[in-house]
């Protein structure tokens, strides 16, 4: 398992939900993003729980903007829960906080 495998993990065990926990990184982002985007996409799941994200950044408050973009191309609204909270602040910052109501 690489390092950015290990940093992340998706967990899809509660119904219709994703919880992601770890580092959502420059280190991450890209495995995370097509992780996330296959976990969401199984059975039509409808929340992203970012709950257990510890540490974020720019890449990923890019990968989660992705997978939302990816959701709604499917025709699906996925509603985000759990911000953390300086993920919460960029995403102010850069004035997408409305995409991920």
């Amino acid at each position: 398992m690489n390092t950015a495998a290990a940093a992340i993990r998706i967990d899809e065990g509660s119904p219709g939900s994703v919880r992601v926990s770890g580092e959502l990184t420059f280190g991450t982002a890209a495995a995370a993003l097509k992780a996330i985007d296959a976990a969401v996409a199984r059975d039509g799941r409808s929340e992203l729980d970012l709950a257990g994200v510890s540490r974020s950044d720019s890449a990923g408050l890019a990968c989660v903007l992705a997978v939302l973009a990816q959701s709604a191309e499917r025709g699906r609204k996925l509603n985000v829960r759990n911000m953390p909270e300086g993920m919460h602040l960029l995403a102010s910052v850069c004035e997408v906080e409305g995409l991920m109501a």
